[in-house]
């Protein structure tokens, strides 16, 4: 079973966590700051020891529902619904990070990636996906969301966050809300620009994406910006 001792200290955990830092805390230091109060019976201390050891691994608890929670000793409603809420967020970062942390195996998946996020919006997009010296995602942000008359950011937005987050290279991804994946004029006079402001910071600028409601097209390499056919085929009425 899985069973962790709580060692008396002159410190309660939110001193220690102030003092020492969040990664000194044991797992029930950290459940019974969760957990807040005891009971007229048992220590808040008692609880999170007694929640632990019913529990073979920490994974276990993401799977308890609601009832199973409340049905521990010392668990109410109230602390059930705040631990699910706490493990489901935590959850959805471990979740965000791995995302992250993917490496761009082709430019094919990234495309198709970004075309589910942004082939439906009623406005235009740009984002910039920043990349380590791995080739792996270690931000995305959202540089512009334009509107009827105005969708282009300037290259100092963009280069703002490459040398925020240290980023060695950078791809755009820009959405057409009329559907079509052609670039226009704008598109391209940004990508030169880009391309040649990056050059002089040494930051690559490793492709641009447009995507259109059913398709995407590339741009590439060597500075000229000659974009390709749609990797995918447009979809057609049956």
């Amino acid at each position: 079973m899985y069973s962790i001792s709580f060692q008396e200290d002159s410190l309660l955990p939110r001193e220690r966590l102030v003092t020492e830092g969040v990664e000194s805390l044991s797992n029930q230091e950290l459940l019974a700051i969760l957990l807040r109060t005891g009971t007229r019976q048992s220590t808040v201390f008692e609880i999170a020891q007694k929640v632990l050891s019913q529990l073979n691994s920490l994974t276990e608890l993401k799977k308890m529902t609601l009832q199973e929670l409340q049905s521990l000793s010392g668990i109410g409603r109230v602390k059930a619904i705040e631990l699910q809420a706490m493990i489901e967020l935590g959850h959805r970062i471990h979740k965000q990070e791995t995302i992250e942390a993917e490496s761009i195996l082709s430019s094919q998946k990234l495309a198709k990636k970004m075309q589910q996020e942004l082939g439906d919006k009623k406005q235009e997009h740009l984002v910039a996906l920043y990349l380590n010296t791995q080739n792996q995602i270690i931000h995305q942000q959202t540089i512009f969301i334009g509107s009827a008359t105005r969708s282009i950011a300037e290259p100092r937005e963009i280069l703002h966050y490459a040398l925020k987050h240290m980023a060695t290279s950078v791809i755009l991804v820009h959405n057409h809300p009329s559907g079509s994946c052609q670039p226009s004029k704008e598109d391209l006079n940004m990508a030169k620009k880009l391309a040649t402001v990056c050059n002089l910071v040494g930051l690559e600028l490793k492709d641009f994406i447009i995507i259109g409601a059913y398709g995407y097209r590339h741009s590439v390499k060597e500075q000229e910006f000659e974009w390709l056919e749609p990797s995918y085929k447009w979809l057609q009425e049956a």
